[in-house]
């Protein structure tokens, strides 16, 4: 199963739309949800704000028809569920998420999600989901045809490539491992370099060695290398620019060290165009 948190806006729409192409891909249904504070989602009663519980369930209703409307035009074979979600849109996306493949969430919302990846609930959802995160900005209009996956190296890096290789396959696209090296990460200033150590050398062997096994379990995907010299931010958000999809590990080392809750994952949700996928990797 796949859970798409929407919010009325038509970012909540575009990852709706998103959320229901992956949930054919994977013949998986699709739970379409919307939060709603807890006090609003209760029968009648007599309370003073009856009135505008009832204002703002058939406003959530409002939100859940339009929603699950776009993700029919797109994949109309998908079974979906709606879901009025009680609570925080954090604590009630991730327990609504708590049996699903992926959780998919659309970037810059309002309402209940306003803000959402501005600040701690994107981080936290991110960090603490139980699954993947996929956030949506913008959908190319037509397929790409590429998969674009950020490699840092880190024994957790795998969980990134398994994810990229099988978004690739599913997608019958070619795969684009991008990693991003400066030279003063080399040594850290940590430990001496020896003479004859040669950066680039080192950094492409470690982008192949990140790769080993990889290729075996995935024969039919096409796979391009692509060592960059500069920051990790700026090398992904420049092959994004021409694929469907950028897959990032929630931990890691070097430039992608704390891509949840540091600069390097607040510069992606920010500029990153398209959809970029966040692998739970600890």
């Amino acid at each position: 199963m796949i859970v798409v948190g929407v919010d009325g806006s038509l970012a909540g729409l575009e990852a709706a739309a998103w959320a229901a192409r992956e949930a054919d891909l994977r013949g998986v249904p699709l739970k379409v949800g919307h939060a709603l504070p807890r006090w609003a989602c209760g029968g009648e009663g007599h309370e003073p704000y009856a009135g505008v519980a009832r204002w703002m369930r058939q406003g959530a209703a409002g939100v859940l028809t339009a929603a699950v409307e776009r993700a029919r035009q797109v994949a109309p074979r998908v079974a979906i569920e709606e879901a009025l979600l009680p609570g925080d849109p954090r604590p009630a996306l991730i327990e609504a998420a708590r049996d699903a493949e992926l959780l998919v969430i659309g970037n810059h919302g309002l309402g209940g999600f306003r803000g959402l990846l501005l600040g701690s609930v994107a981080y936290g959802l991110a960090g603490h989901a139980p699954c993947h995160v996929v956030v949506v900005r913008e959908v190319p209009p037509v397929p790409r045809g590429e998969v674009v996956a950020g490699v840092d190296g880190s024994p957790a890096g795998a969980a990134v490539l398994d994810f990229a290789f099988a978004e690739a396959e599913l997608r019958g696209a070619r795969l684009r491992a991008v990693h991003a090296w400066s030279p003063w990460a080399a040594g850290a200033g940590l430990v001496p370099v020896p003479d004859d150590f040669d950066d680039e050398k080192a950094e492409v062997r470690l982008l192949q060695d990140a790769l080993a096994g990889h290729r075996e379990r995935h024969p039919g995907v096409t796979v391009a290398e692509e060592v960059v010299r500069g920051h990790p931010v700026d090398a992904l958000c420049r092959a994004l620019d021409g694929a469907d999809l950028l897959v990032v590990g929630s931990r890691g080392h070097g430039e992608l060290a704390g891509l949840v809750l540091g600069s390097v994952s607040q510069a992606l949700l920010h500029h990153a165009r398209g959809p970029l996928a966040v692998v739970r990797t600890g």
